[in-house]
């Protein structure tokens, strides 16, 4: 009976102590972690949302571009607008110290980087490496469109764009080209027939759909989610660039079409002008980059871009255009600071305001300011002599950037919708011969200034 009753006592001191322990162990897990659990998990460096395949493919892609000293640089518009709003969280971050992947980590299909490609010397070898770390890839080229105005080279062929895969993420390398105009340029990403049009979702691609140009940025190595990689140093302008980036070439082909009909003129006189002209037209450039107001190639200037891709040596003046809406009352100061005397000042503000300043050697800059109405656009004329008004009139379009002796400046996208309001369907056809007031195809009357305005709107100096 003793022997049983110590049995029984020891089944039941083991029951109680393995009910104890678990006890503890109940406690510990649902109770002390819970309280103590976060301040835990920072202190040992836990890593929240880095095992994700957007982070593993960019990191990976990262390791890739090192290895092989390719500077790429992030240009993600979704990344850098995060960046942008926690730009001092992302400038005093330093190396292995995020604990939550806060940007590579955000849902989406790409990240894109971008290379400019006078810096990257090993191209071949890089694709090659990129496959053997488990990368697929496309690579789409065309030809070099800085080389169409030389029949012997244009049809060099020059890398455009890299996509390249690993797991479900893609990684989208634009590839920038250096530009005469000191910016930057990158191509259409075309589909040609053999493209796998499954590869990824090109249409959710940010960047080729269109050829596009940006200024040259300044770039600062900074560590986001853990990783060095180059940004932008001023996120916020090149986040602006990107939806008003669209480039248009100029008609190389057929500017030299034009010039076996029509010989060009390489007197003394029209390469002086032609001279003088594009000086003028990079001081006013400058000038009203500093003012930051938007301008583009209008009347006889963008013409001579569209039809023979230079400056008409018998146009004898620069045109611009500008809205009406970037107008700034110190414009006209700053162009006298700049050298040229305004010679006539037509209009207000409110009505058909344009603007005359004299350059030298007698070459003329005029800037007509457009206005914009429900269904069209239009800049005013005012005759002197008489106070008459007169009004051209535009179908309504959108600006696009091309390069025009040797500079970076904007164009009409719809140019030749513009071109034919202006000039008709004869543009091809040069004019030596203009009356401003009667030969443009898009001018109306537009009424008379009252006498009692003219000390206003009709300023001679």
């Amino acid at each position: 009976m003793s022997r049983i009753n110590k049995n029984v006592i020891l089944a039941l001191l083991t029951l109680t102590s393995s009910a104890f322990l678990l006890f503890q162990l109940y406690y510990y897990k649902h109770y002390l972690s819970a309280k103590n659990g976060a301040g835990l998990s920072k202190s040992k460096g836990s890593r929240i949302g880095f095992d994700g395949t957007q982070w593993r493919t960019v990191k990976k892609f990262i390791m890739l571009t090192s290895s092989q000293n390719v500077p790429v640089f992030l240009i993600d518009p979704l990344i850098l607008e995060l960046i942008n709003k926690n730009f001092e969280q992302v400038k005093n971050a330093s190396h292995g110290s995020a604990s939550e992947c806060k940007f590579f980590c955000v849902p989406r299909d790409f990240t894109a980087f971008a290379l400019q490609y006078h810096l990257w010397k090993n191209e071949e070898s890089w694709f090659r490496i990129a496959e053997n770390m488990g990368f697929q890839c496309l690579k789409f080229e065309s030809k070099d469109p800085r080389l169409d105005g030389i029949d012997s080279l244009s049809g060099t062929e020059i890398p455009l764009h890299y996509i390249c895969t690993l797991a479900s993420h893609a990684v989208h390398l634009v590839v920038f080209h250096e530009r005469s105009g000191n910016y930057l340029w990158h191509g259409h990403l075309r589909l040609k027939g053999h493209i796998d049009r499954k590869f990824v979702p090109f249409r959710k691609l940010q960047f080729g759909r269109y050829p596009g140009a940006f200024d040259r940025p300044e770039l600062q190595q900074v560590t986001i989610d853990g990783l060095e990689v180059l940004i932008p140093k001023d996120p916020m302008h090149f986040l602006e660039e990107i939806p008003h980036s669209r480039f248009i070439e100029c008609r190389y082909k057929e500017a030299r079409a034009f010039f076996q009909q029509y010989l060009d003129d390489n007197t003394v006189e029209a390469m002086a002008f032609r001279k003088s002209a594009k000086e003028l037209l990079q001081l006013a450039a400058k000038t009203l980059k500093k003012l930051g107001v938007r301008f583009w190639l209008s009347s006889g200037t963008c013409l001579g871009w569209y039809r023979q891709c230079g400056i008409i040596p018998y146009s004898k003046d620069v045109d611009l255009g500008i809205f009406i809406q970037d107008y700034k009352s110190d414009i006209i100061s700053a162009f006298q600071d700049a050298g040229l005397p305004l010679k006539h000042k037509f209009g207000k503000v409110e009505d058909s305001l344009e603007l005359s300043f004299q350059g030298k050697d007698d070459v003329k800059l005029d800037i007509f300011f457009f206005y914009e109405e429900t269904d069209y656009m239009w800049n005013g004329g005012t005759q002197a002599k008489t106070g008459k008004k007169f009004k051209y009139l535009f179908p309504k379009f959108t600006l696009c950037w091309t390069e025009f002796v040797d500079m970076k400046v904007r164009v009409p996208c719809e140019t030749i919708e513009y071109i034919e309001a202006n000039y008709g369907k004869t543009w091809k056809v040069p004019v030596r011969t203009w009356d401003w007031k009667r030969s443009p195809h898009n001018v109306q009357p537009n009424g008379v200034w009252p006498i009692s305005e003219w000390d206003e709107v009709i300023q001679l100096y």
